[in-house]
């Protein structure tokens, strides 16, 4: 699945990066392109993609701070600019463009919505959002600021894709570290399910192909991604149960957003060598999540990898009814209520999650 990325603030740009680099690792060739924008310029030297700086003449390269209403505002004045740094980036060989952003800080927050909407009105290809929304411990501000943009975002993407801080944040990690490594397990994540589409001999009519993927996503709204992997034995017989307990492990202990158990569509994805898998194997981890998330359009398939490995990537979508997403939601409210009115960086004068646009 050929995509472009187009990374929108200081996390925006470091996770693209990160998709990109761990893409070129394994020799998957998925990613056309990637374009990191930023306001702040020193968040954009340290990356080895091509960077874009906007906002120049309202906050001379300083970044916008938590200010999500001046990101929106900044993109909206430079988005023509934008877009026209997207040359090379987008090519016709391009089958879907990811915004992908932090939603807490500023800069991704304003900033993307504004972008997805431009980009869906210029292109046909499907335009999907990826999201990183903040952890439970950091400030009011980034939790108000990611339910307004959440709540934008969706409505400005054909999907959004959501990663949960605390979902993949280990104990004893620092802020450092624990952004570095959820960065890179959301490369990994996000890899498999581009590398979807590749041509194995005698494989073909089960590999998933990268319009299963955009089918998967088609019924719009928020969605998340799971994964978990275990060692494999080298008769694809001996490894049906190998397949349908990873599948339960990516279901119940790896998504993206804990707590997502059910969805309006599915994707199963078993990756492996051909001489490991089973289509027996992947028919019944497709059943299986298919009942246990109450949907109809689960599909499945096989995606080849060498390796003594067996991973299943789940991709869910439509999965509003999430009670993790349900619960952020309720302290996005709360922290937008108790922001302090008179901080000039906290314009939230509503008691509603309004859009900001």
């Amino acid at each position: 699945m050929k995509a472009a990325l187009i990374g929108v603030g200081q996390a925006g740009g470091k996770v693209a990066s990160a998709i990109r680099a761990a893409d070129r690792a394994a020799g998957y060739d998925a990613i056309r392109g990637v374009l990191a924008v930023n306001t702040a310029e020193s968040d954009l030297a340290p990356l080895d993609v091509e960077t874009m700086l906007v906002g120049q003449e309202r906050v001379k390269g300083h970044g916008v701070g938590a200010d999500n209403e001046l990101g929106a505002s900044i993109m909206q004045a430079d988005v023509g600019e934008v877009m026209g740094g997207l040359d090379g980036v987008v090519d016709p060989a391009t089958e879907a463009i990811f915004v992908v952003a932090g939603l807490g800080g500023g800069t991704g927050s304003g900033g993307a919505p504004v972008l997805a909407r431009e980009l869906r009105r210029v292109y046909e290809t499907p335009v999907y959002g990826l999201g990183i929304l903040p952890g439970r411990d950091e400030g009011a501000i980034y939790q108000a600021n990611a339910g307004r943009s959440l709540k934008t975002l969706v409505r400005e993407t054909d999907a959004l894709l959501l990663v949960d801080n605390d979902a993949w944040h280990e104990s004893g990690e620092s802020v450092e570290e624990s952004f570095a490594a959820i960065n890179e397990t959301i490369a990994r994540r996000i890899g498999l399910v581009l590398a979807a589409g590749e041509n194995v001999e005698g494989v073909g009519e089960s590999v998933v192909d990268s319009s299963e993927v955009i089918n998967t996503l088609r019924t719009g709204g928020m969605a998340a991604i799971g994964y978990a992997s275990a060692e494999a034995a080298p008769d694809a017989s001996e490894n049906i149960n190998v397949v349908t307990s990873t599948t339960r492990k990516a279901l119940m202990t790896g998504m993206s957003v804990p707590q997502t158990e059910r969805a309006e569509a599915g994707l199963v994805i078993v990756a492996g060598e051909p001489d490991r898998v089973s289509r027996t194997g992947v028919e019944r981890a497709r059943k299986w999540v298919e009942e246990k998330t109450e949907s109809m359009q689960v599909r499945g398939g096989f995606l080849p990898l060498e390796s003594d490995r067996i991973g299943v990537v789940i991709v869910l979508s439509g999965i509003a009814s999430s009670t993790r997403l349900e619960s952020f939601m309720e302290r996005a409210k709360a922290a937008s209520e108790s922001v302090d009115r008179e901080d000039p960086t906290a314009a939230f004068d509503n008691d509603e999650l309004d859009g900001l646009f």
